[in-house]
């Protein structure tokens, strides 16, 4: 990984910004044309190496007025989920680096403290930005920072739409704190957004004269003395009740007493520069709320700013993207989405659930054929799951579609509202195991484990698409138990991916390859790489038996058994985490059993996995085809 020199012609501002400092010597007429260097770097850069590109296209202006009013890395700015945070990398000494964007020991896609002090907090997840950027404010009064410190977190309006964004907006209300709440409102997430509130922040409008009335007639009362903090809240309560009654119209942030402005033009760097300087100093949390859009400076972006969240490589002069050749094979999502649309013509009871990400899990087929028994929730997985829950206790058979590292935020509804009362809901986890370039915040390291540790929940994993269609189809034959089916990103094994679907046995695996050396026990997609590895390794010398586990729960304690009287020597391989997994079952297994066995797990490591391409990230962990074959040989001989 190298530099890059920065066309000095092209970028005469942007190539002599290295560090905030530098953005703050400029005047602020420069900053227009530092936005408009900023955006076609970005075009430049992301057009040969893609990242997520519409969102940081929208948020240029919000993120050079930050960087020039406030005293970063001093203030804090608390970024939500990242996407948008491009602008600020190149602001703040890595533009240079840009190039290694989300690669293998480059820079991480996303805000990450490791990589840079101006990266408050890690941001890979939706909706955390409030609490974590509440929780910086406090911590700077109970340290008695001499200096005031500016806190700032950077929400979209998908993600404040979050069970927990409305619980740190709650939290900030109750609490004395310097918290300056950015709402970069582009009406989108990655799907349009769903639900009331996007619908209320759409309509929202306010009267740039009330506020600066406002505002000034708290700072006269200040001056007189007439009011302090301590009453604040009162002159608060009464000025919001005062416009609820003049507009017709109530304010949700100030009916929470947080101090609102807005909406402002989010594209006009100068105003917003005015207004930060405005409100910078002002005691108590505010909340700031700028209207942008996404892909803004980039027509084919605006026009379509769903397939241009992170498009891959694109020609930058005509804005037609590059894909790779079509070789016929789908993705896992895909075959996802046809099969629930199959299963739902034939059982009306089907319903399919997905949190914010209809698109990304190929929801979109049910959306089109069933719109009725299609829920989009939005950015809301605790609420996915419960609903899902209640949909089931009343006769549904709902397929809740969430990524895996996402699903992570809905495991105490797991438990409590979907497990506890043994209810029937599919859980279609995608993106699970390594995913690449998005990096350790996205990889589905941890369902096999987390989900394996829940009494009545049944696990599972295909080997490729035609079990897929297999599982997904014998979880909704069944009554009862909550179902876990999880499948990788990525294409799948076959072109004919359209197989005929019957129940199989569950907790039932499959031998794949007898062999006399070593077993080999898999699950899920990762099982064809160790099957070329075992091919290889028979070549050598060396017989490898291959057991397709299907089921990590129930396991399979028939395989276990035959396993365990004809080998010595076990090699287990999976895509996450290696603790927890399928070779602590296994483990377990045999030890319950009392059989006298070597177990060799492969798996990710106890450690977070960075960015990289997955083949790249296969071979760092240890699962990529050669790192198998050599553990096969190494035990087998």
């Amino acid at each position: 990984m190298g530099l890059i020199d920065i066309n000095t012609e092209k970028f005469p501002l942007l190539s002599k910004i290295d560090s905030p400092k530098d953005l703050r010597k400029l005047p602020v007429e420069a900053l227009p044309q530092v936005c408009q260097e900023i955006r076609e770097f970005l075009i430049d850069s992301l057009s040969e190496n893609p990242g997520h590109f519409a969102s940081s296209m929208g948020a240029v202006e919000l993120t050079v007025a930050l960087h020039y009013v406030f005293n970063t890395p001093y203030d804090r700015i608390v970024w939500d989920v990242g996407h948008q945070a491009y602008g600020h990398k190149l602001l703040t000494g890595r533009r240079d680096k840009f190039c290694d964007n989300r690669k293998f020991n480059g820079l991480s896609g996303f805000p990450n403290p490791e990589e840079s002090e101006y990266d408050s907090f890690i941001a890979g997840h939706a909706s955390n930005s409030i609490s974590a950027a509440l929780g910086m404010a406090i911590a700077s009064q109970i340290n008695e920072d001499e200096t005031k410190r500016n806190v700032i977190a950077v929400i979209g309006d998908a993600s404040i739409a979050g069970g927990m964004a409305f619980e740190g907006l709650n939290n900030a209300a109750a609490t004395k704190s310097n918290l300056l709440i950015i709402l970069n409102d582009n009406d989108m997430s990655i799907d349009r957004n769903v639900g009331s509130l996007n619908r209320y922040l759409v309509n929202m409008t306010t009267s740039k004269s009330y506020n600066t009335f406002r505002y000034k007639t708290y700072k006269l009362l200040r001056k007189l003395h007439l009011v302090d903090e301590q009453h604040r809240g009162i002159i608060l309560r009464f000025n919001n009740s005062l416009k609820a009654l003049i507009s017709k119209q109530q304010n949700i942030f100030e009916g929470l007493n947080i101090r609102y402005f807005g909406p402002y033009d989010g594209h006009d760097v100068l105003r917003i520069v005015r207004v930060f300087n405005d409100i910078k100093n002002m005691d108590g949390p505010r909340i700031l709320h700028l209207r942008t859009i996404k892909g803004k400076g980039y027509e084919p972006a605006e026009k379509n700013p769903s397939a241009w969240h992170a498009p891959g490589r694109f020609n930058k002069e005509t804005g037609e993207r590059i894909k790779g050749v079509d070789d016929g094979i789908l993705k896992y999502q895909d075959v996802f989405g046809k099969t629930l649309v199959e299963l739902a013509e034939q059982n009306k009871k089907i319903v399919g659930i997905t949190a914010a990400m209809p698109s990304g899990c190929s929801m979109t087929f049910m959306q089109k054929a069933f719109p009725k028994r299609t829920f989009d929730v939005g950015i809301s997985e605790e609420h996915a799951v419960t609903f899902s829950g209640g949909l089931a206790k009343d006769g549904a058979k709902p397929f809740c579609c969430i990524y895996s590292s996402f699903l992570q935020r809905g495991f105490d509804q797991i438990i409590h509202d979907v497990a506890l009362q043994n209810l029937p809901v599919t859980f279609c986890i995608d993106r699970a195991g390594l995913v690449g370039e998005d990096g350790a915040t996205h990889h589905g390291a941890f369902d096999l484990s987390y989900l394996s540790t829940i009494p009545n929940m049944i696990v599972s994993s295909p080997i490729d698409e035609h079990y897929l269609r297999l599982l997904m189809y014998t979880s909704q034959s069944k009554k009862r138990s909550p179902f876990a089916i999880r499948y990788p990103r990525g294409k799948c094994e076959h072109k004919d991916w359209h197989n005929d679907m019957y129940a199989i046995e569950i907790g039932r695996g499959r031998k794949l390859t007898d062999g006399d050396d070593v077993a080999v026990l898999t699950i899920g997609p990762i099982g064809n790489t160790a099957a070329k590895a075992i091919e290889e390794a028979r070549a050598q010398g060396v017989s490898a038996a291959h057991y397709d586990m299907i089921f990590l729960k129930p396991i399979d304690g028939d395989i276990l058994q035959e396993v365990a009287k004809r080998f010595k020597k076990v090699i287990t391989v999976e895509d996450g985490t290696i603790n927890g997994g399928l070779g602590t079952a296994v483990i377990e297994w045999f030890n319950d059993h009392d059989a006298n066995v070597k177990v060799e797990r492969l798996g990710l490591p106890d450690s977070f996995v960075k960015q990289g391409t997955v083949a790249q990230l296969q071979k760092y962990c240890g699962i990529d085809k050669d790192s198998i074959l050599k553990k096969i040989i190494e035990i087998g001989k």
